[in-house]
């Protein structure tokens, strides 16, 4: 949790940022750039943020915490509501905000990501909020097509600042950080300076497991899985045993996560503990057990770990 009271200098400066976007813009792969590690999973998967994660980035006297947020789309589920209704927490709270926006897609034939974009906007709107707008993976799109599309967003009137960037390559990135930390207000730091994330070693720890099972069965996959760090033991010789449940809920479900003679999850669970290794900085000993569980993301529990609103 932030520590709002711990000392100040003069100068010091701190402030919360939300990065708010539609499914896929590209937002968590900003975060990670802006932090300059990996703090959110990111993989080609629509939907895959589920629940704001706190980055901190720090430049010089100015400590910036990046909340990364679900994406904003049409919800029909529970866990959809929840998740947009988180998005919208982080930039109702957030001293500045950054509207990600996929600018190729933006000029693609995707009915639903220009849907998803215009309700950012709507949302934006309604709430009086003003943000900056970041066009994201300009790589992909010529340069009069691009700045055609930043004055079309500039008529809408809820944009402060555009900055086109490629934060996948980290193009263009710093001068967006930059601009961030001048707006940042006055303050004690909200973390500890070596802090670069708010999430719990098991909540990390589900994350990169799920981020390995998107990233293995990307076309087969259904959302309705989720990942729980059931166990965690820290060993004498500094290494940790963890024990995660994958929860699917359907029973044709497993198959596809265990793959034919277990390779499937064999794979997963070798990507995700060399994860493990490298965030956490110790040995990994991982377990990965599937299970059907037809009601969890209906479950009140799954909402109060995600830190979701339950009744969204």
């Amino acid at each position: 949790m932030a520590d709002r009271n711990m000392p100040s200098a003069g100068g010091v400066r701190a402030g919360f940022v939300a990065i708010i976007g539609a499914p896929n813009a590209g937002k968590s792969t900003l975060v990670n750039a802006l932090v300059g590690q990996k703090v959110s999973i990111v993989t080609p998967k629509v939907q895959t943020t589920r629940f704001q994660v706190r980055g901190v980035m720090m430049r010089g006297g100015v400590q910036v915490v990046l909340v990364d947020t679900p994406g904003v789309f049409n919800p029909r589920r529970r866990l959809d509501r929840a998740m947009v209704a988180a998005a919208w927490e982080g930039a109702d709270d957030a001293d500045t905000i950054v509207h990600v926006v996929d600018a190729a897609a933006q000029l693609g034939e995707s009915k639903r990501t220009l849907e998803d974009v215009e309700r950012v906007i709507d949302g934006l709107r309604a709430r009086k909020l003003k943000a900056i707008l970041a066009l994201n993976k300009i790589d992909l799109i010529k340069r009069e097509a691009l700045l055609t599309l930043s004055e079309n967003f500039f008529k809408t009137d809820v944009y402060s600042d555009v900055f086109m960037i490629d934060a996948r390559h980290n193009d263009h990135v710093d001068d967006l950080a930059n601009f961030i930390v001048s707006l940042m207000p006055k303050g004690p730091f909200l973390y500890s300076e070596d802090q670069v994330a708010d999430l719990s070693g098991r909540m990390l720890a589900a994350e990169i497991t799920r981020e390995k099972l998107y990233l293995r069965v990307h076309d087969e996959l259904p959302y309705a899985l989720t990942v729980e760090t059931e166990y965690w033991k820290e060993g004498k010789d500094g290494s940790v045993c963890i024990r995660q449940l994958v929860y699917v809920e359907r029973e044709n479900h497993k198959p596809i996560i265990l793959g034919k003679g277990g390779q499937t999850i064999k794979w997963v669970s070798t990507a995700a503990r060399r994860d493990m290794e490298k965030q956490l900085g110790c040995k990994v000993h991982l377990f990965l057990f599937v299970k059907v569980r037809p009601d969890w993301s209906d479950d009140r529990a799954c909402f109060n770990a995600l830190g979701l609103d339950f009744g969204s």
